[in-house]
């Protein structure tokens, strides 16, 4: 049956790969964005990937809004099977040298535009008493690295919004799942559009991975919901590694991770940037990491095929339990 899929900032990087994801299996696919022109391009292309498409022009820092767009795609596509809370904003800076208005514009967009867009995917799928909420995270929803404080900080809200209405959705037995994708590095063009104060151009910490694996990831926790799905060995070492480690990780990253986020390009202070308002013109999926991405994660297909690897592992147990003794007897 064809599925109805709402996305928010489908446009660009990782929403339009999974756009472009679920427009290959046959969904209906409505997508958000600030910006026309994206919107457009990325309608196009779910269309000729086989999927049905519709546009939303919107900012998710605007919670009328976020009704207004769940009714229209209601509307013009029906009922929605699952949302996509993926728009986010981020400024690469020092804290020292932010400025309120930027957390404030940060917080609106990357955290209460996933409260808003889950509240209004909750207002119809509660009802109903099915349908998915996807919550595209990051492995910095655990652990918050330098410059990117106010994103780092937007990712572990959600995190704790998303503990809490999962308990309450146990609590109430609803069928409507939520589940949240931690992702790594990917190669997205947002270092190319966010706000920067660096000297050098910003990139995504090494290893970087093309947003085509996010988007596999995302399609996959559509079908099965899990609590949460962490994405590429970095996501893993990254949230173990906090737990177990984090002081240490507070010195590591405070040693490597200004150069890490810089290459060895110099940065345009008077480039324009995102954070107000969208940029003109279509930024596809890609960033310009293109020569450094990884397009597999060996890590992500073995968590995907969990069930069959853990039936394996007992197959194999019980092969070597039932071995005569003398087949395990070293020779």
């Amino acid at each position: 049956m064809r599925r109805v899929v709402v996305i928010t900032g489908g446009s660009a990087g990782v929403g339009r790969a999974a756009a472009c994801a679920f427009a290959k299996e046959g969904a209906a696919v409505g997508l958000i964005a600030r910006g026309r022109d994206g919107l457009e391009a990325a309608k196009r292309e779910v269309e000729e990937l086989g999927g049905e498409a519709r546009i939303y022009a919107a900012d998710v820092a605007d919670a009328g809004a976020m009704e207004a767009a769940a009714s229209f795609f209601e509307e013009q596509l029906g009922p929605i099977d699952v949302w996509v809370n993926n728009a986010m904003l981020s400024v690469f800076s020092p804290v020292k040298e932010m400025q309120a208005e930027e957390y404030r514009r940060v917080t609106e967009v990357t955290y209460l535009g996933y409260v808003y867009g889950t509240l209004a995917a909750l207002h119809r799928m509660l009802p109903r008493d099915r349908g998915v909420i996807i919550q595209v995270g990051s492995a910095l929803a655990y652990r918050g690295i330098p410059l990117q404080s106010a994103y780092c900080a937007a990712k572990h809200a959600i995190q704790g919004f998303c503990d809490s209405l999962r308990s309450e959705l146990i609590h109430d037995n609803s069928q409507v799942r939520v589940s949240m994708v931690q992702l790594p590095a990917m190669n997205t063009p947002q270092f190319d559009w966010v706000k920067s104060r660096l000297d050098r151009r910003a990139q995504p910490v090494p290893p970087i991975y093309q947003p085509e694996i996010a988007a596999r990831a995302i399609a996959s926790a559509s079908r099965h919901p899990h609590r949460e799905r962490w994405v590429g060995w970095p996501t893993v070492k990254a949230i173990f590694g906090n737990k177990l480690i984090p002081g240490l990780l507070d010195w590591y990253l405070a040693k490597t991770n200004y150069q890490a986020q810089q290459t060895d390009q110099p940065e345009d202070p008077q480039r324009p940037h995102n954070l107000w308002g969208p940029l003109p013109g279509d930024h596809g999926a890609h960033g310009r990491f293109d020569d450094r991405a990884k397009s597999r994660s060996p890590q992500l297909w073995a968590s995907e095929h969990r069930g069959w690897l853990g039936a394996a592992g007992l197959l194999a147990g019980a092969t070597l339990l039932l071995l005569p003794r003398s087949r395990l007897v070293s020779r």
